[in-house]
């Protein structure tokens, strides 16, 4: 490989498309037409002599030689990041940790580690990005974060399929809850029945994303969805308008708006959702250490408050 005919603009473009998983993605995230992306793509193509991306009909996954590059390529920009700080005057920044977490974690779980952090370890900067499982899943492969908070259903399959798997601590197991508004027929009653969900509206989560928070899994129809929202709380708020019901993480019950209640749901399959606390194996730096260890005391926090 020609170094030399390589930019940094190249590499993180390649970053990018690594972590985004489409050229339409990374052109987005950057800021880019998909047409310059491309024309990156192909410059680091040339200069490894070998393809770095195999194109499929769902996105694009690294080649062999592209994990090599993408290693090197992160080591670099890393550097190259690091250097600007010291030349500019900037503090180290060595202490700082970057989390990825659901949005279902972020109304309680990770405020209150950050908070935690800020009392026993207040030289660690921690900075946070929300996304989708599958998202932060390639983040950690591209070194985009060094910890993330991502969920898993039955029946609980490795995250993304790649070699070696993702070191992943499991923080809490707990039940999907159903919230609907205080008014609701079935609000009157500790439970609700899986057979009393039939014919009710639902608000979920675009096709295509995400539905830890959306329709009752298994049901036995095909649900009427009336609104579709990328925004937990956006869809807490419609639940609370009385706009239909959606499906709740345990660890956001009581972070619920006013007019919103939380049930469990009895019949049908058990709907059990692990949080995972997942990371790249390897060694761990110490400042990435307490931050984990921040994370899974909220977690059992937020467990014996349930």
């Amino acid at each position: 490989m020609e170094i030399r005919d390589l930019s940094l603009t190249a590499l993180r473009v390649f970053r990018a498309v690594a972590e985004q998983g489409t050229f339409t993605a990374a052109a987005v995230s950057l800021g880019y037409t998909q047409s310059a992306v491309s024309r990156q793509i192909a410059a680091i193509e040339r200069a490894a002599g070998t393809s770095v991306l195999e194109r499929r009909r769902d996105g694009v996954r690294l080649t062999a030689a592209g994990h090599l590059v993408l290693r090197r390529a992160t080591a670099a920009l890393d550097e190259i990041d690091r250097m600007a700080r010291e030349v500019s005057g900037l503090p180290d920044q060595g202490g700082t940790v970057r989390v990825g977490w659901l949005p279902s974690t972020g109304a309680v779980l990770v405020p209150l580690a950050i908070t935690g952090l800020r009392a026993s370890h207040p030289a660690i900067t921690v900075v946070t990005r929300e996304g989708s499982t599958p998202a932060l899943a390639r983040a950690l492969r591209t070194s985009s974060v060094d910890l993330a908070l991502i969920s898993s259903a039955p029946p609980f399959r490795p995250l993304d399929g790649q070699s070696p798997p993702l070191e992943c601590q499991t923080l809490t197991e707990r039940s999907l809850y159903l919230a609907l508004p205080v008014s609701h027929p079935l609000s009157r009653r500790d439970y609700v029945d899986v057979t009393d969900l039939r014919g009710q509206q639902w608000i979920a989560a675009p096709s295509g994303e995400d539905r830890l928070m959306g329709v009752w899994p298994g049901l036995d129809e095909r649900p009427a969805i009336v609104h579709t929202a990328r925004d937990w709380l956006a869809k807490l708020y419609l639940v609370a308008a009385g706009c239909g019901l959606t499906t709740v993480s345990a660890g956001i019950a009581r972070a619920v708006p006013e007019g919103v209640c939380v049930r469990p749901v009895r019949g049908g399959p058990q709907e059990q959702r692990r949080l995972l606390l997942a990371r790249l194996p390897g060694p761990m730096p110490e400042a990435v250490a307490r931050v984990g260890e921040a994370l899974r005391a909220a977690a059992l926090e937020t467990d014996l408050d349930s």
